[in-house]
């Protein structure tokens, strides 16, 4: 696979992301394409000549002039700086230069430049981000986390039928469950939205377990949680900020309490699964899912591992060729809701 990295994109570029381009080409058969300054970009890869023999490496550098940068306006940034990283990465998927385009900038942008350049799929209402988050037992996808922060009962189906694809081609789960946020386990619960979806994924032909509180979405209940941008994305900075606490309470609990470190070589293997499991660094990236292509949008402040693995995750999905997936759901979808409603 050939991945298209904005190499720009990030509050710690292109230092992480030229170092998770090095990492990811090591570590896997991956093409890595590496968009930016080329000037600039060329003397960070020569960082890491002596260590990797990056010569030897499968990757390249294309030139883009410009930088959108995190603050910035998303569509006003795509459609003014045309020669930017971010735009020039998508333009790489779009020509069929690259198999998928990694970002870890301006995520708005990037949706951006994915309409702008890459389109939706057909029948695709809105595209969605689709992040993973950790459960109990493992990790739930979910699906909006803030590419939409204003939806219609049937974005929040759509975003269903691409998580179920998603879960199924990529993640390998074979009958994901999905869950609707809301206020309350009971359908009568809930706002406009919510209520409305409600009875659209009821009478549909997805495994739709029904409504799922806040408390349910880390101990597991479902492997595909449902929620408009706004929700999804205060679901996912909220989880972020409890495990960064959890983590730093388990450190002061042991500096508060110095005979604790005794323990610490018992407890070692379990605190690094622990951190292991908060980290999002370890799923590196979100898939946008409903666009002509594989887009990842990953984290600001991503590093390299991050970068790394977002890479391997861009590579992952378009392996399975999840846009030609997503695009024979919605189509088939689209149909058997057709069906259902004239038999209604």
């Amino acid at each position: 696979m050939i991945i298209a990295l904005d190499a720009m994109g990030g509050d710690n570029a292109p230092q992480s992301t030229v170092e998770g381009a090095v990492l990811a080409a090591v570590n896997s058969k991956h093409k890595v394409i590496l968009v930016g300054p080329e000037k600039l970009i060329s003397g960070e890869l020569l960082k890491y000549h002596k260590k990797y023999d990056v010569t030897s490496l499968d990757i390249e550098i294309v030139n883009a002039t410009e930088v959108i940068g995190m603050d910035e306006h998303p569509a006003k940034a795509v459609r003014q700086k045309k020669d930017s990283s971010l735009s020039v990465a998508a333009k790489l998927v779009a020509e069929g230069k690259a198999d998928a385009c990694v970002t870890m900038g301006n995520s708005g942008a990037a949706m951006a430049a994915a309409l702008f350049y890459l389109k939706r799929i057909d029948g695709v209402l809105r595209p969605a981000i689709s992040t993973s988050f950790p459960t109990i037992n493992g990790s739930c996808i979910i699906s909006d986390m803030g590419a939409n922060v204003d939806c219609r009962p049937e974005h929040l189906l759509q975003f269903a039928v691409m998580a179920d694809v998603f879960c199924k081609k990529v993640l390998e789960k074979e009958n994901p469950k999905i869950g609707l946020v809301s206020i309350g386990e009971e359908p009568t619960k809930g706002n406009e939205l919510t209520l409305a979806a409600f009875k659209l994924l009821n009478n549909g032909k997805l495994n739709f377990i029904g409504n799922v509180e806040g408390r349910d979405i880390p101990r597991g209940k479902a492997d595909i949680v449902i929620c408009d941008g706004f929700v999804g994305n205060v679901i996912l900075k909220f989880g972020e900020g409890i495990a960064e606490m959890m983590l730093k309470l388990v450190k002061k609990g042991f500096k508060d309490h110095p005979v604790s470190w005794a323990s610490l070589p018992f407890l070692w293997f379990a605190l690094s699964d622990l951190k292991k499991k908060v980290d999002y660094s370890e799923s590196g990236g979100a898939p946008l899912l409903g666009i002509n292509g594989v887009c990842i949008i990953g984290h600001g402040r991503s590093h390299a591992k991050a970068v790394k693995n977002a890479i391997l995750a861009g590579a992952c999905a378009a392996e399975h060729d999840i846009t030609h997936e997503i695009r024979d759901a919605i189509a088939k979808y689209g149909t058997i809701n057709a069906q259902t409603e004239t038999v209604n």
